[in-house]
Order: C-alpha cells, then structure tokens, then sequence
C-alpha cells in the first residue's frame, strides 16, 4: 500500500487520528462500564447502600457516561467504515482490488466486528439502559418501577459484555492488518470462507446477546458472567479467527 501524498495525505492521516480519538473514548468508556461500574454496582457496598447506586443513576453521572460512550461509538463507526472505503478507492483502485489483500480482509473483520459492537451501544444498551434510568426516576420520587427495567438492565449489561469479548479480536485485526503477515486471499472460495466465517461470529454473539439466558451464570451467558470469562471468550475467538483466516489465506 503506497502511501498518499499532499491533500490525500492530509485526509487520510485526520481520518484515522479522529477514528482513533474517538474509538479511544468508546472502548475506555465500554472497559469502566465493564471492569468499574458493574463491579462496583456488584459490591457489598452498594447493596448496604443503595442510595449511593442511586445516586450514580440519578445523579448525572450514568447519563453523561453514556452520551460518551454512544457518540465515541458513533464516530468510531463513521471513521471507520470512511477510512476503509477512503483506502480502499484512492490507494488499491476499488473495492475488488481492496479485497484481493490479506490488509483488506483483516481491515474488513475489524470493521465488521466494530459494527456490530456499535449496533449493540444505539439499538440494545443505551434505549434499555434508558428504561433502567426512568424507572430509577419514577421510584425515587414515589412512583413504581417500570415492571421490565431489571430485565432491560440485565440485557444492556449482557450486550455490553459481549462488546468487551468482541473489542479483543477487533482490536487485534486492526493491529495485524500490517503487522501481521499472511497470503493474500486468492480465489473466490477463499472469501466465501472468510465471510461465511465472520457471520458466523457475529450471529452466534448477537443471538446470545440479544435472546440468551440474560440472568447471572446461566446458559450462553455463562462464558460472559465474569470479567475472566469474558477475557477468555475474546483471546480464544481472536485466535479462532486468525487461524481459520490463515488457513483460509495460505
């Protein structure tokens, strides 16, 4: 990939600089949901106090945590999918040529996963996360709590966990696409495999994200129920990926 000089340059180079801006917001707020805020919601401190959960979801602080996390999500996805089309047109000649490359293809599975976790912040976690936090409104100041809050709270949070199993292979595929080496993916059958492979992925996630068993330590949710088993699921489904691609591309 050669690289762009004057104005192309320039565009390229703000593309990624706010891509990465962006994606460093989204992920560092999806790990202080993750490994701060639940542990803590989680503690024994909490539950001998809950005015100071309370006070976290009333408060203000939830609510500008998750404008955050959704527009750090939302630009990330914007870069993203405009620096792969941006390189894909100006450096390689189209999308054909683009996916004739190993780069393009580890890019691609980086962008899709991204996808994903992005679809799961603006369609799954923050609309039930909204539910969570009215109905922690309407119960402090007198009123009943929304009957499906806990299990809209309980789906925002397995989604959520799901986004932290799948940044790892994401932000693995964003790494290895130029410092990784691998054969460049030669016929059609080879794509068909990497495609058929990603979705796959992606459907197996979602359908447990968004209809497996939401409760603690059960069924699909079980690999996702702590911080160790969420790690696990992302290292061995980056190295699952990465191998069959490999294979795929020898």
């Amino acid at each position: 990939m050669a690289p762009l000089g004057g104005e192309q340059g320039y565009l390229l180079f703000f593309l990624r600089w706010f891509h990465f801006l962006a994606g460093i917001t989204w992920i560092g707020m999806l790990y202080y949901f993750n490994f701060v805020q639940t542990p803590f919601f989680g503690s024994k401190f909490v539950a001998d106090n809950p005015q100071v959960r309370a006070g976290i979801v009333r408060g203000g602080l939830l609510n500008t945590a998750l404008w955050w996390f959704r527009w750090g999500a939302m630009f990330t996805f914007i870069t993203g999918w405009l620096y792969i089309l941006y390189v894909a047109f100006h450096l390689y000649g189209g999308l054909r040529e683009f996916a004739a490359t190993s780069y393009g293809w580890k890019i691609f599975f980086a962008g899709m996963l991204g996808t994903t976790m992005w679809a799961n912040v603006w369609f799954v976690i923050w609309p039930y996360q909204q539910v969570v936090m009215r109905s922690a409104e309407q119960v402090a100041t007198g009123g009943q709590a929304i009957p499906d809050a806990a299990a809209k709270g309980a789906r925002a949070g397995l989604a959520s966990r799901t986004n932290t199993m799948l940044s790892i292979p994401m932000l693995f595929f964003m790494g290895a696409a130029k410092h990784l080496t691998m054969t460049d993916p030669g016929g059609a059958g080879q794509k068909w495999g990497a495609l058929i492979l990603l979705a796959i992925v992606i459907a197996a996630a979602e359908i447990n994200a968004l209809v497996g068993p939401a409760a603690p330590a059960t069924g699909g949710k079980k690999t996702l129920a702590t911080l160790r088993g969420t790690f696990w699921g992302g290292f061995i489904l980056t190295a699952i990926l990465y191998i069959i691609l490999a294979i795929l591309f020898r």
